[in-house]
């Protein structure tokens, strides 16, 4: 029996809906997903496995114009989705009209790799809105095969992982057939906290935080953990915390949760705040933090 396998590869403009096709796709919840935009920060790796064929999904950060060093870091994440890709998703949601850097949108259109542009988020329009946008979309990408979808609602998601099956190479698997990602452990527990920061806290506090797992300790019955959020500024530090420690609390508990479903054991999770002055233009801490590998 002949077997396929290959790399495709998400993209697109921020808060499209990437994170949530490519958890849809896997059936598990690897990339967070919140309502602001630059959630996904890394490029994360998820495994579909059958019997003829595994299917390496690639979700990227969102294309944006970068301001600092970090964003710039985040921006190669995408342009090596581009170098290896066996098929391109290319994201786009109702209403939209263009990608945000014009470099991007010319290797998208001239790419000899297999596109499927993906109009996402039709459930938020009617049919005359969704037919003027295929038609925009045809026009431009000229060279994508167009799907109209819902990655929330699940709609056409499985005739759209189909179709990338039949544009897959034969090839022998990349990855042993029981693994779900590349990351490690710690990956997930500092996204998973990360994920309540961006969702608890206003302004520019969630993008000036990092995690880092100092510790993690799997016991047959629980995992204990120890983690550091770090900060750039001590006024950071104190809206983090919160009133006697309650916003902090609020994180842990909700990230402690999500973690005990994803590892199905208990967790004891412990949280610090740490200043670590202008570390998103820092290239050795980006370094530290799997970020600038330039």
């Amino acid at each position: 029996m002949s077997h396929k396998a290959g790399f495709v590869n998400i993209i697109g403009n921020p808060n499209v809906g990437k994170s949530t096709l490519m958890n849809a796709f896997v059936g598990e919840k690897l990339s967070i997903i919140t309502s602001k935009a630059q959630t996904t920060r890394h490029r994360i790796l998820g495994i579909v496995n059958g019997d003829d064929f595994q299917v390496v999904l690639s979700d990227t950060p969102g294309i944006i114009k970068p301001a600092y060093e970090l964003q710039e870091s985040m921006m190669d994440f995408v342009k090596s989705a581009f170098e290896d890709a066996d098929v391109l998703l290319y994201m786009v949601e109702i209403g939209e009209k263009e990608l945000k850097d014009e470099a991007f949108f010319k290797k998208i259109t001239s790419s000899e790799t297999p596109v499927l542009l993906l109009l996402n988020k039709i459930d938020t329009s009617n049919q005359e809105q969704l037919e003027e946008q295929v038609q925009l979309w045809a026009e431009k990408v000229p060279n994508a095969e167009i799907f109209p979808i819902s990655a929330l609602e699940g709609f056409n998601v499985q005739e759209v992982f189909n179709r990338i099956i039949e544009l897959l190479p034969e090839s022998p698997a990349f990855y042993p057939k029981d693994q779900l990602t590349d990351k490690p452990e710690r990956f997930f527990i500092n996204e998973t906290i990360r994920e309540k920061i961006l969702l608890h806290y206003k302004k520019e506090i969630p993008y000036a935080v990092e995690i880092e797992t100092e510790e993690f300790l799997e016991e047959e019955n629980i995992i204990r953990i120890r983690a550091v959020i770090m900060v750039e500024r001590d006024t950071q530090k104190g809206i983090i915390i919160g009133h006697k420690g309650a916003a902090l609390k609020r994180v842990g508990m909700e990230a402690r949760r999500d973690l005990e479903a994803f590892f199905g054991k208990q967790i004891h999770l412990e949280t610090y705040v740490k200043v670590n002055k202008n570390w998103r233009s820092n290239q050795n801490q980006l370094r530290r933090f799997g970020y600038n590998q330039r």
